[in-house]
């Protein structure tokens, strides 16, 4: 398996782009056969790091990039927007001259995102997604 940092949405509507991240990592898992590390994810979840606190958030972001070193490469999960985060990121790649790649959920994987979220609670309006 490949080691791949996953890079999605966050903040904003954080219970979407939850949800959206976890289907990105099953694409990594499932579909490339590939070790995804999300660190947005992970320094996010309750007790580690407070996302609405800039100096948390900020540190944060540094210890996400630490890991794109022992990555092969960064993916970019694209179907919803690309945050400032991931401009951040991309930004990273390219003044590291690291290896990445920028994706969307395939159409089976996304119909499954938009069952999940209406399985949730989150409100859904079935729209076309960005690019497609």
């Amino acid at each position: 398996m490949k080691r791949v940092i996953v890079e999605s949405p966050y903040a904003g509507e954080v219970k979407i782009n939850e949800i959206y991240g976890a289907f990105a990592m099953h694409d990594c898992l499932v579909n490339y056969n590939e070790a995804p590390y999300a660190s947005h994810l992970l320094y996010t979840r309750k007790y580690v790091l407070r996302d609405n606190i800039s100096s948390e958030r900020e540190l944060g972001v540094k210890a996400g990039f630490e890991w794109r070193s022992p990555a092969e490469k960064t993916v970019f999960y694209v179907d919803l927007f690309m945050s400032k985060g991931m401009v951040q990121g991309l930004k990273d790649c390219k003044a590291k001259g690291l290896s990445y790649e920028v994706r969307r959920l395939p159409s089976s994987l996304w119909k499954r995102f938009l069952d999940a979220m209406e399985n949730e609670g989150v409100e859904v309006i079935r729209a076309k997604r960005k690019g497609k």
